[in-house]
């Protein structure tokens, strides 16, 4: 089975109907079933715009990245994309194959 991990690049302001944008996708992520879901709060970077957003301790409370990352089966993947999509139009999502490494069983 192939699996794939999806990023999507978000900031600490964008909100979905009243939430943080990362925390209404995580949830999104585990309603939908999805294996794995985390979010990666990051000190610096920029998007389109090409401001940079930094954590710098004379910038206390800018708007910092926020990555949030999925794995699951491709197909499980694919089928809620055009959902997450309408809930977040213009963000970028970044789709990879992964190979998933299985637990090694403790004996």
């Amino acid at each position: 089975m192939k699996h794939v991990i999806l990023r999507i690049y978000l900031s600490e302001k964008d909100s979905y109907r009243g939430k943080a944008a990362y925390h209404a996708v995580i949830e999104f992520f585990k309603k939908a079933g999805i294996a794995g879901a985390t979010v990666n709060h990051c000190i610096e970077g920029y998007g389109v715009d090409h401001v940079i957003h930094t954590a710098n301790v004379l910038r206390l409370g800018a708007d910092l990245p926020i990555i949030v990352q999925a794995v699951d089966a491709e197909d499980k993947i694919r089928a809620i994309i055009p959902e997450l999509r309408q809930m977040l139009p213009r963000e970028l999502m970044i789709l990879q194959e992964v190979e998933v490494i299985p637990p090694s069983e403790i004996k």
